[in-house]
Parts: C-alpha cells; sequence; structure tokens
C-alpha cells in the first residue's frame, strides 16, 4: 500500500468537520450551519483516497479487492458497534413504531443504502427525523457508494482517455448542475443521493490527480488563499440554517474552502495551517469518525427519554459523553482494526465483513417483521401503543382514492327497508363509527355511513378527482333512496387551515392563484357549505353539523407509550381549550348562524366531552387513548363521546323514523 506523507493539518481540518456537525445536532447557539461539516469531509476523503489510488495505480500496485478490503477495515467495525449498541439500546427505550424503523434503517445500511431509505422518507432538517438514530449514516452510504463506482470510473477513464482530467471535471459539473436544479425541484434527493452529492468528493478526487508541476505558491499567495477558504467554511457553518437551500450552488462554499485550505496548505506553512495542526485539533480529527458514529445516537436517545426536551447544562454533558464514547471507540476499536491488530488478513477482515451485514442485516429484517417487537414494552404502554391501530371493520367503511367507486357504503342498526340517515364525511366520519353503530343499535335506528378519507363533503371543493366521484355517489344515493336525515361530519379545519404543523396541502387554494390564502379559504368553504345545507334542506332532508373533536399537537398513541416506557406520568396531557377555541372559531360562528337561520339545521359539538375544567382537552382516560393520532378519535374515545350523538337519535326515534 502507498504511504502518503501524513499532513496534521488535513486531521485538523477533520476535526473543523465533526466540531461543526456535532454543535449544530446539540443546538449550540450561533452553529447553525453546521451540517456543512459532512460536505467538508466528503471533499477531505475524495482527496485522500484518490490520493492513494491513484499513487498505486501509478506503481502499479492498485487492486479493486484490496483496496474495498482497506475501506473495510476502516469504515465497519466501528460502524457495526455503534449499529449494534444503537439496537441495544433501542430495545428498552424505543416504541413499537419506532424500533421497527430503527430496524429498517439498519437493515439497509449494513448495504450503504440507508441514504435510499431516508430520501423517501422526511426531510433531514424536519422534526420526525430526530427520532431515527440512524439517520446520520446516510453521509457513509454516499461516500462508499461512491468508492464502489469512482475507482472503476477512475481506471476507465485514464487508461482510455488522453485528456481523461477533462472528462473527470466534466462528470463533476453534471453532479454540480444536477444538485443545483435538484435543490429547487426535488430537496430531499438533493440532500440525500450520490449523483447529486458526488461532485462534492470529485472536488477532493480532482485536487489529488492534479499533474505535478515545479511551480509553487508564494508564502504571501498560500497565506491569502489559506485565510480566505477558511473565511468560505465559517460563513458556511455561522452563515447558513436548516431553510438554507442545500447542497447545491450553496454547497461551494464549504467545498471550496476545503479545497483551498488543502491546496494552500500543501505549497506553504500558513497561520491556518499552524492552527489546524495543533495538538488539540489533531487529536480531535483522528477521533472525528467514531465520535461522529456515536454523537448522533446519544442525543437521539436522550432527547427521545427526556420527551420534553433538554436543558442547555444536560446537552453539554451528552455532548461530553458522545466524546467519550468516540474516544473509547477509536481507541479500543477503530485503532486496533485499521493497524491490523484484529483480523489482519484481506480474507479475515472481509469474513468479518461479511459476518457483521449478515448478523445486523438480520436483526434489522426481523425487528421490521416483528413490528417493532411490542411484547417487549410493559402492559401499559403497549395498551396506549396499540390504540394506533384502525380495526378491519373501520377501515372497510373508509374509501380512499383506490378505492371510491367501488366499495360499497357501510350500514348500522336494523337491516330493513326503510333506512332513516345517512351519516357523510371523511375519515372523521368513520372514526365515529363505534359511536354511532352503538347508538344505531340501542335507539333500533338504521344508519348508513359513507365516508371519503381527505375528503370534504362539499361540491367544487374537492382536492382529487376520485373524491368528486365519491360525492357523486352519495349524492346520487340521497336522490335514490329514503333518508330522512343526513349527518356531515369532517375534520373541517383540515380544509380551511391545513394540518396543526402548517402543512397546507389540504387546504382550500385561491382558484385564480393555486396559492393558500385564509381569506379565500374562508369564502370558498361558507359558500359550499350554504349550497350544500340548501340542497338537502330543498331535498326535505334534515341536517346535522358535527364539529370535529379537538386536534392535538401530538401523536397521542405514540407520546403516551413513550411516557409509559419512561415510568412518566400522562396528566397534563392535551391540548389547551383556548387553542382548540381559536382554531375552531370561524366554524362555530358559520355552524352557529346556518343552524339559527334554519331548524332543520342543528350542530353537535363531542368537544365538551373531551375538554375538561381544567382547560385541557383530554388525551387519555383510565389508561386508554382516545385518540389513534393527533386527530382521528379511538374506538374508546368515540364511544367515550357517544353522549354527543344522542339528540340526534332522540330525533329519530320520536319522529318514528325506525327500520322496518
Amino acid at each position: 500500500m502507498t504511504i502518503l506523507a501524513y499532513r496534521r493539518d488535513i486531521d485538523g481540518l477533520r476535526a473543523v468537520a465533526v466540531l461543526a456537525v456535532v454543535l449544530f445536532h446539540f443546538g449550540v447557539p450561533g452553529v447553525t450551519g453546521g451540517f456543512v461539516g459532512v460536505d467538508v469531509f466528503f471533499v477531505i476523503s475524495g482527496f485522500l483516497i484518490t490520493s492513494i489510488i491513484w499513487r498505486e495505480r501509478q506503481a502499479g500496485r492498485f487492486s479493486f479487492v484490496g483496496f474495498w478490503a482497506r475501506r473495510a477495515r476502516r469504515i465497519l467495525p466501528a460502524l457495526f458497534v455503534m449499529m449494534a449498541a444503537t439496537l441495544a439500546v433501542g430495545w428498552f427505550l424505543l416504541a413499537p413504531k419506532d424500533y421497527e424503523e430503527l430496524g429498517r434503517s439498519a437493515h439497509y445500511q449494513v448495504t450503504f443504502t440507508s441514504n435510499l431509505l431516508f430520501a423517501r422518507q422526511h426531510g433531514y432538517f424536519d422534526a420526525s427525523s430526530d427520532i431515527k438514530p440512524l439517520l446520520h449514516t446516510w453521509s457513509l452510504a454516499v461516500e462508499e457508494q461512491f468508492y464502489i463506482f469512482f475507482p472503476l470510473l477512475l481506471a476507465l477513464l485514464s487508461s482510455r482517455l488522453k485528456h481523461w482530467r477533462l472528462a473527470l471535471f466534466a462528470v463533476l459539473l453534471v453532479s454540480f448542475g444536477m444538485s443545483v436544479w435538484a435543490v429547487s425541484h426535488q430537496p430531499q434527493k438533493a440532500f440525500y443521493l450520490l449523483h447529486l452529492r458526488a461532485w462534492e468528493l470529485l472536488a477532493g478526487a480532482m485536487l489529488a490527480v492534479m499533474p505535478k508541476v515545479e511551480w509553487r505558491a508564494s508564502p504571501p499567495l498560500a497565506q491569502a488563499v489559506s485565510l480566505a477558504s477558511l473565511a468560505l467554511i465559517l460563513t458556511a457553518i455561522f452563515g447558513f440554517d436548516r431553510h438554507t437551500p442545500f447542497p447545491g450552488a450553496a454547497a461551494l462554499l464549504p467545498v471550496l474552502g476545503v479545497v483551498g485550505l488543502i491546496w494552500a496548505n500543501g505549497q506553504q506553512a500558513t497561520w491556518v495551517g499552524q492552527l489546524l495542526s495543533s495538538r488539540l485539533m489533531v487529536g480531535l480529527g483522528l477521533i472525528s469518525y467514531s465520535w461522529y458514529l456515536w454523537h448522533w445516537p446519544v442525543f437521539v436517545y436522550a432527547n427521545y427519554a427526556a420527551v420534553d426536551g433538554l436543558s442547555a447544562a444536560e446537552l453539554g454533558g451528552l455532548m461530553l459523553l458522545s466524546l467519550v464514547l468516540g474516544y473509547l471507540s477509536w481507541r479500543f476499536v477503530e485503532a486496533p482494526f485499521r493497524e491490523k491488530r484484529l483480523l489482519a488478513g484481506r480474507k479475515a477482515i472481509l469474513a468479518g465483513a461479511a459476518a457483521g451485514i449478515l448478523c445486523l442485516g438480520l436483526t434489522g429484517l426481523a425487528l421490521r417483521e416483528a413490528d417493532g417487537v411490542p411484547w417487549r414494552l410493559s402492559e401499559q404502554a403497549l395498551r396506549y401503543a396499540q390504540a394506533k391501530k384502525w380495526s378491519p371493520e373501520l377501515t372497510a367503511c373508509l374509501a380512499d382514492k383506490n378505492t371510491a367507486d367501488k366499495r360499497s357504503f357501510c350500514h348500522f342498526g336494523p337491516q330493513g327497508l326503510s333506512v332513516s340517515a345517512l351519516v357523510w364525511g371523511d375519515s372523521h366520519a368513520t372514526a365515529l363509527i363505534p359511536a354511532l353503530e352503538d347508538a344505531a343499535n340501542r335507539h333500533d335506528i338504521s344508519l348508513v355511513q359513507a365516508s371519503f378519507a381527505g375528503c370534504v363533503p362539499l361540491d367544487g371543493l374537492e382536492n382529487i378527482t376520485p373524491c368528486a366521484h365519491f360525492n357523486q355517489r352519495v349524492e346520487k344515493a340521497l336522490a335514490e333512496q329514503s333518508f330522512s336525515d343526513v349527518v356531515l361530519a369532517a375534520r373541517w379545519s383540515l380544509y380551511l387551515y391545513g394540518q396543526m404543523s402548517g402543512d397546507k396541502e389540504h387546504a382550500l387554494k385561491d382558484l385564480g392563484t393555486g396559492k393558500y390564502v385564509r381569506a379565500v379559504a374562508e369564502q370558498r368553504f361558507e359558500q359550499g357549505l350554504r349550497e350544500r345545507i340548501q340542497g338537502l334542506r330543498a331535498a326535505g332532508h334534515r341536517v346535522w353539523l358535527v364539529k370535529e373533536v379537538p386536534l392535538q399537537e401530538i401523536i397521542v398513541p405514540y407520546r403516551l407509550s413513550r411516557l409509559a416506557m419512561m415510568h412518566r406520568p400522562v396528566d397534563g396531557e392535551g391540548l389547551p381549550v383556548a387553542e382548540h377555541e381559536k382554531r375552531q372559531a370561524f366554524i362555530t360562528r358559520l355552524f352557529d348562524e346556518l343552524a339559527a337561520a334554519d331548524s332543520g339545521v342543528t350542530v353537535l359539538d363531542p368537544a365538551p366531552l373531551l375538554c375538561g375544567a381544567d382547560g385541557l382537552c383530554r388525551v387519555e382516560l383510565d389508561g386508554r387513548a382516545l385518540y389513534t393520532d393527533d386527530n382521528h378519535l379511538s374506538d374508546v374515545g368515540a364511544r367515550h363521546v357517544q353522549a354527543f350523538l344522542e339528540p340526534l337519535f332522540r330525533s329519530l326515534q320520536s319522529r318514528g323514523l325506525t327500520a322496518n
């Protein structure tokens, strides 16, 4: 193997990279762009690895198998130890859904494809990414994918083309151009995928294969370039944030900064080079890989266990803990394997790598197949966690974009010739089925339930074509059958204001611009509801408007099960009543106006049965979750609020509208 002249400054540059990433992830104020530390690693890796490949090729000693064996020795032992420990801790800490996802991540990562998995899920900066203990392995996946293909590409170009460096530079430019385009059009893919990140590794690679020249930069020029390059990196670390379109053109700052520093410090001794070569920086650089591996699982698991976040002092202590773990990993795992004190032979390391891949991969697959091994949980935690599952009876009554023209409506109560009432809405109408079915049987009333996921039961406001077709089917049923009453139930605020998180995907848009404007959404909704009620009343139907249940800011079964696993109380969980009333203010006013203007329109509200004198809209009752997620009632929740439907059933019963 060709030995490169050791450069302390590059180890110091690794320290800059890992410090940026760790400080960013632990939320240290000011380090808002620390995620660019990964880009610094990419360029360093491209330079060092390509330098080795190229010198070995020039000496006629390069071997693909030998190269990949060295990569396995360098990367896999510390990675596999961290993954095994992460899976072990997850057994005791993670809720089933999260443990299943951890298994999925491990299964992908052992084949270095976790970046492909994460690219299909939430964005890197989304809050949901903070509960993925192996999220940081995406960068390792990108690097290893690169080093599977790059040696082959380098060998092909350098052996077939006279101007192969220009061809390699052209590949770099194409990758960069695609990255710039993808940042605007496919930002998640731009962040995670190899072909959109390859230009950063190629930037370091190009520096490594540049032809040797006699000319050397003067000390003043080297000083100027090194200072300017450090300024580029620091500008990105302290100037970028999670809202910066990245990587794309913005990644030029750290990439060019690293290229400039490596070049300048290779030309002359510089002030920046001396700083990077200091004992502290070199020491941090030596353990940077292991520290990078351990810092993220430590942060994720600590945050997970804390449930409500961590103090600055706790974050500082955890950062120190991750540094200690990183040092121990370097001292007892990384260095012994790298120095061939363990599994010294090529066959031994490759066999060990295969065994680790097989063991961790099968473990990850088993966790997926076992749905996160829910029997690990205590009886109470498991009871909460299981509330997220809808019963087959409910899902059978909910149409969606794949079933709208096929699925029949559901019928509850006595099966007679006379049908008294139709319940029409979206999945919130479906969630009421346990209460509707119980009441229908108890009062001897016949009901038909028609619901479509994410579909507002109002004309002209449907977001997708199958939804409009479904509403037409309901209108046809109303015309053909003898329904006396129609119950409209939906997550009304979704169509007015979007998700609680701020996502406006399902909210009504301005027809002219296609953009969301609150006043326009409210105007369109009011008009659509008035027209729907006018049509129903003209056809002789009584109308019942069901207000939505309080929307929560947490995924209820998930939150409650986590609290139970941590042996934490669940008291105090729930949305403040004031916030519920604020979000529902327009809907409340409109519903009340419609009911006041027509005695044939009545408003039903489940919220008083969920919101108490303590000022909270509760999510739990007697050890049971009242919601399946953050907005749908569970079976227990639906039955808990059943009394709010009594006016409907008493009205039907008093008018003698029973099934024959």
